[in-house]
């Protein structure tokens, strides 16, 4: 197979937007220990795929040019690397790439074991692409930070999700609602209802002077703010949280990491937590599982040919897709 080549398309420097983009005919990768050849069935792009290409975090995430990009993807095994032990060839499976390695738009692509998991026939492959980063930023951020338990077991909380529509914001609603929780979102006007019937129990259009404001229709105080819009000023934020509430900043920039040293120092109950993902294959096979139950949907926006894969980078980078942007090769 090593002299076997595949489609697949990558970028050679910096910049450049989808027009940055090439297909090539590139060799068949070969899976080292632990790893796992997979025929992919669909891609799902992130904006963090495209913020890498413009260089927005090179000091993160550093790339070895040429470079095949994106990490969300869904397959079949055809080739199991030396010591695996979970899968075999023609088992189905989600998979979230080594994000220093990508991969993701081509035909083939390696994947590590330690986070695939296996995906059922009662979930597709695109709504099992769409999961690894959008799905396990969305659980990360509300568990491990957020403190919600997802199930009716925990304390009454008042949570507000902003940019709700995009594609951690849908599974925020979806995965928020499964615990004890009121749930406050913001998006366009266009996907009020959408995000209405996901579960949320107030939608405000952001563009309205309350969504600007993110002020509950309901005048409820925040206990978390699963934050997933473009930067926004804490003094936007503070008095909209209740007495301990905080807000959880899914894509943080300079102005967060300070705001939130200078809570830490001043002992302010009040809190602004910048998150980066830490993937666990175990989360991902709990997301898959909550799809397969249909307590979860991946909400797809839309779907693209490998071939066309540079019109699904423009429609990422323009921001306003409504849920996740799939390629199929």
């Amino acid at each position: 197979m090593a002299d076997k080549l595949t489609h697949a398309v990558q970028y050679d420097s910096y910049g450049g937007g989808a027009a940055g983009l090439k297909h090539v005919e590139v060799p068949i990768p070969k899976p080292s220990k632990g790893e796992l050849l997979l025929k992919l069935e669909a891609t799902s792009i992130n904006p963090v795929d495209w913020k890498m290409h413009k260089g927005m975090l090179r000091p993160l995430f550093p790339i070895k040019f040429p470079w095949i990009p994106a990490t969300d993807v869904a397959g079949e095994v055809t080739v199991v690397g030396p010591g695996v032990k979970k899968f075999k060839v023609g088992d189905k499976v989600v998979s979230m790439l080594d994000i220093f390695k990508g991969g993701g738009l081509s035909e083939y692509a390696v994947s590590s074991e330690k986070l695939t998991v296996s995906r059922p026939p009662e979930v597709s492959a695109a709504e099992g692409a769409g999961l690894p980063v959008a799905g396990l930023t969305a659980l990360q951020a509300l568990t491990y930070h957020g403190g919600i338990t997802l199930d009716k077991t925990g304390p009454t909380t008042n949570i507000l999700i902003t940019a709700a529509s995009g594609g951690v914001g849908l599974y925020a609603v979806q995965l928020a609602k499964l615990g004890n929780v009121h749930v406050t979102a913001t998006c366009g006007a266009r996907n009020i209802d959408l995000v209405k019937n996901l579960g949320a129990d107030e939608v405000i259009d952001y563009k309205t002077p309350q969504g600007a404001a993110l002020k509950s229709p309901s005048d409820k105080k925040y206990d978390v703010v699963i934050h997933c819009a473009t930067p926004i000023p804490w003094s936007t934020f503070e008095p909209n949280l209740g007495p301990n509430g905080k807000v959880i900043d899914i894509t943080p920039g300079p102005s967060s990491f300070w705001t939130a040293v200078v809570k830490k120092v001043t002992c302010s109950k009040k809190k602004l937590v910048p998150i980066l993902l830490f993937p666990q294959a175990k989360n991902l096979d709990y997301l898959v599982g909550l799809v397969k139950e249909g307590k979860l949907k991946t909400i797809i926006d839309s779907k693209y040919p490998l071939s066309k894969a540079e019109e699904a980078w423009a429609k990422s980078i323009d921001g306003h897709a409504t849920g996740k942007i799939i390629v199929e090769p």
